[in-house]
């Protein structure tokens, strides 16, 4: 029974999170961005993290992680910068159009979180959320157990 109720909420989790990235496009569009990239963008600006250790924190490949960074450090909103923990894995820090462009970014989905935030009660999000990153932590506790 547990099972049909969890393999619901998964594709209702799957469905959603297409949703999310179709409306990250259209918020990201106005900064020449896409959901991806504004990811990246939104970590960078936590400062002093490798590539991958912004892949880890995203939940995302490595070597997409790298390959973003890479196109976002030629059109200048990122820099790459030495790291003194490890000399081949270096800093991705944002840049001043980096930030602007994020700030652009951020604005409009201030707005449309706002527009759909006010349909909920915050205790029916907070509990949703809470459900959404119990199941994360069991799916990363079995992966790690994995191998």
């Amino acid at each position: 029974m547990g099972g049909d109720a969890f393999a619901a909420f998964a594709i209702t989790a799957l469905r959603l999170a297409a949703h999310l990235t179709a409306a990250g496009d259209r918020l990201a569009k106005p900064a020449g961005q896409t959901s991806a990239r504004w990811q990246v963008l939104a970590t960078a600006r936590r400062g002093d993290m490798s590539v991958a250790q912004i892949a880890r924190t995203l939940g995302l490949a490595r070597q997409g992680v790298q390959r973003l960074t890479d196109v976002l450090a030629g059109e200048g909103l990122i820099a790459y910068a030495e790291n003194p923990q490890h000399q081949r894995a270096k800093l991705v820090r944002l840049t001043g159009e980096g930030a602007e462009r994020l700030g652009v970014i951020e604005m409009a989905q201030a707005g449309w979180a706002d527009g759909l935030g006010a349909a909920f009660a915050s205790a029916e999000l907070d509990a949703a959320r809470a459900v959404m990153a119990r199941v994360m932590g069991m799916l990363e506790e079995a992966e790690v157990s994995s191998g």
